[in-house]
């Protein structure tokens, strides 16, 4: 069994700092502190997006759809689904992404 205290991860420099919580080859797991103002801008993966916040509140955007959610709130977008999250006075969420890497998450080189 693995266990972590998400509260307590250092992840100094908000999004510029996202912390790997765990990654195998079925899915990654990514700590994101959000400072106040701070934002993921509209971007999409390739993999299914798990978002949980853990602390702080979180202004969703995905579409034509907006959404706020608090500690405890989950949310998941769809492989290549355009989403943006923010938060007006920070927040903690975690990310998993699954399955880890989608199809086409590495471009071929």
């Amino acid at each position: 069994m693995q266990h972590w205290d998400l509260r307590s991860i250092d992840a100094p420099r908000g999004t510029r700092d996202p912390y790997v919580v765990h990654q195998d080859e079925g899915a990654r797991a990514v700590l994101i502190a959000l400072e106040p103002g701070q934002a993921l801008g509209q971007h999409q993966v390739k993999e299914n997006a798990w978002v949980v916040v853990v602390e702080g509140t979180v202004q969703v955007e995905a579409g034509s759809e907006r959404v706020e959610l608090g500690p405890g709130g989950l949310l998941r977008f769809e492989p290549a689904e355009r989403h943006s999250l923010s938060s007006s006075a920070g927040a903690r969420v975690l990310m998993v992404l699954t399955p880890w890497p989608g199809a086409g998450h590495y471009a071929a080189g």
